[in-house]
């Protein structure tokens, strides 16, 4: 049994899909359809940057999506392996909209058009400085809840990613952050302020939630192809109406991304597939079991390596 998975923020970099671009007119075509259903040159960005507007989150969560998504057909399409033969689909918080159009739930124009929407409204939910992000190296999913919950007096942090075993990310206010790195450092627990202006995937989203809700209140879901993962549950999500509301609390949840391997493993996967830029969930899903098959497509040559486990 296999699984496809998709990264989120942070896997961006310039240039990423370019060999395949340059190669293959179906990506070219989904490139150039994109810039025309968004209105501007999305693909630019993605090929030559620069890298201060690539990183910008609304661009950079539809610049994922159309690299992943292009991908994922290119395999399909030119090379003939059906991917949609996966056991499940899952993706990691903007991955997870990766999943619903590879899975045909979503067509790819609106997954364009909400992921625009969706980074824009996020990165304008808490005003720049104000918010941020501080990642935890080592330690367990319980230590870090039970430091948050005793400590409430004195800071309000939340867990935003359970992302693999020992690595954990914290958002919150800027001050509040900086407090508890004061106490993780106390007990001897690793962490790293991160590069975002932004505290994703906590309540100081809200603003974000609301134009999400009436956003995604607008799309037209179709049954999907593929079994998809929540990332708010962890689980598999059962129909449309689900669909609509657990997109919606995604934006203020936990992104349990190690529970969902788990979930995926404890169901008979013994392979991941990754698609899209860079490697960061393989070496996530490696954290998390050492045994599992893993690799991350975003070359020619990976595409050729592709072995499936029927």
């Amino acid at each position: 049994m296999f699984s496809v998975i998709f990264p989120g923020q942070g896997s961006q970099f310039v240039g990423m899909c370019k060999d395949l671009h340059d190669k293959y007119a179906l990506i070219q075509n989904l490139f150039k359809e994109a810039d025309e259903i968004l209105g501007f040159p999305l693909s630019k960005l993605i090929l030559s940057g620069p890298k201060e507007e690539l990183d910008l989150t609304e661009n950079t969560q539809p610049a994922i999506f159309l690299v992943s998504y292009s991908i994922f057909k290119l395999i399909k399409e030119e090379f003939k392996i059906d991917l949609n033969k996966a056991n499940f689909l899952a993706g990691h918080s903007l991955g997870e909209y990766s999943a619903l159009s590879s899975a045909e739930a979503l067509s790819f124009s609106d997954t364009l058009k909400i992921l625009k929407i969706r980074g824009k409204a996020m990165q304008s939910s808490v005003p720049k400085g104000v918010g941020g992000m501080v990642a935890v190296l080592g330690s367990e999913i319980k230590i870090i809840e039970n430091l948050v919950n005793e400590n409430k007096n004195k800071y309000e942090c939340f867990i935003a990613n359970d992302n693999s075993v020992g690595q954990i990310v914290l958002s919150g206010n800027i001050d509040d952050l900086e407090k508890i790195m004061v106490d993780l450092k106390s007990a001897n627990i690793k962490n790293i302020k991160l590069p975002v202006s932004a505290p994703f995937h906590c309540k100081l989203m809200n603003n974000a939630t609301i134009v999400m809700k009436e956003e995604i209140a607008k799309l037209n879901f179709k049954e999907p192809k593929n079994t998809l993962i929540s990332n708010v549950t962890s689980r598999e999500i059962t129909d449309s109406n689900e669909l609509k509301d657990l997109l919606v609390q995604q934006i203020e949840s936990r992104v349990r991304w190690r529970e969902s391997i788990l979930f995926m493993i404890d169901s008979g996967v013994n392979q991941f597939i990754e698609i899209g830029p860079s490697k960061v969930l393989s070496g996530l899903v490696k954290r998390i079991d050492r045994n599992i098959k893993v690799s991350a497509i975003n070359t020619e040559e990976d595409i050729k390596l592709i072995n499936i486990d029927e």
